[in-house]
């Protein structure tokens, strides 16, 4: 987060919709909720919400607030300038922005669905707070699934010859569209290290537990083989560093000797699919803030 963020950016963000949220993290010292509850107070705001939390670990203090405006007036760019002076009494990074905003959300996706359609459905009966505008694939596998849901579906094949030339469009694509947060729901192409960097902390990824143990093909069959007992699922935000970004949710499933690897690969893809559309709704709703890299989830 940075200071006084522009946060999302939609056809009505300047509309008041009378329901907000601010997010923060500074180093913690007396006085932060004073001032933050007082600012809200003095602005007529009605707090309906309100999780904080201190890591001691690094001394930083974290806090979401959703709250509500008695002035139908009151928009998010006019709280974010008269925060301001709040937020650099106390060396803040905030963000302040419509509640019931949604997230511009591009979603890459390869060969395997199931995310990917567990993602639309929760999108199209309105459990995920996001816009889709565009699915990205490298394959057009995706394509029926897509447009069965009247979204745009947009192909970009990649090879070791055409990847730079894929991650520049992609990056264009995420531009034009005003794109806040993109989701690798299954793609399987390592992003370069220059777009991790420009996605830091508005791209998730989802990935099988089984990492490091179990890489490359086949990894359910892999972990068959092994007779495991817990399956599982890991939601992060994208780096450099693959698959080791700072997560924002897990789970696991018991398995035992009566699974068939292919029982074993049709339960992991349900724990995925759970996992990473948490995770996007968390992220969609504003409740997670990064740590370092490590993350706090106000859940």
């Amino acid at each position: 987060m940075g200071p006084a963020s522009p946060g999302r950016v939609s056809a009505n963000a300047g509309l008041p919709s009378g329901d907000f949220v601010v997010i923060l993290d500074c180093p913690d010292q007396p006085g932060i909720v004073h001032a933050v509850s007082g600012f809200l107070f003095e602005h007529g705001g009605n707090i309906m919400e309100s999780q904080q939390f201190f890591d001691r670990l690094n001394g930083r203090f974290f806090m979401r607030i959703d709250f509500a405006m008695a002035d139908p007036t009151a928009t998010a760019e006019s709280l974010r300038a008269d925060f301001t002076e709040v937020a650099g009494r106390f060396g803040m990074s905030f963000e302040i922005w419509g509640a019931r905003e949604p997230y511009r959300t591009l979603i890459m996706v390869s060969k395997q669905l199931h995310c990917l359609n567990d993602l639309l459905f929760r999108h199209s009966n309105g459990s995920l707070q996001i816009d889709v505008p565009v699915v990205v694939s490298n394959h057009t596998d995706a394509e029926p699934l897509v447009k069965s849901y009247g979204l745009e579906f947009r192909h970009i094949p990649v090879t070791p010859e055409t990847k730079a030339d894929a991650e520049a469009e992609l990056l264009q694509l995420h531009q034009d569209l005003g794109i806040h947060l993109v989701v690798l729901a299954r793609y399987m192409q390592v992003l370069s290290d220059n777009v991790c960097r420009q996605l830091s902390g508005q791209a998730i990824n989802i990935h099988h537990s089984f990492l490091p143990s179990f890489k490359g093909a086949k990894p359910y069959h892999q972990a068959f083989d092994r007779g495991v007992k817990l399956i599982g699922a890991t939601a992060h935000y994208v780096t450099a560093d693959l698959d080791e970004g700072p997560i924002i949710e897990q789970d696991v499933i018991r398995v035992d000797h009566n699974h068939s690897s292919e029982q074993l690969v049709g339960a992991g893809r349900d724990v995925e699919a759970q996992v990473l559309s948490r995770a996007v709704r968390w992220h969609s709703e504003s409740r997670v803030l990064l740590d370092g890299h490590r993350t706090v989830v106000f859940r």
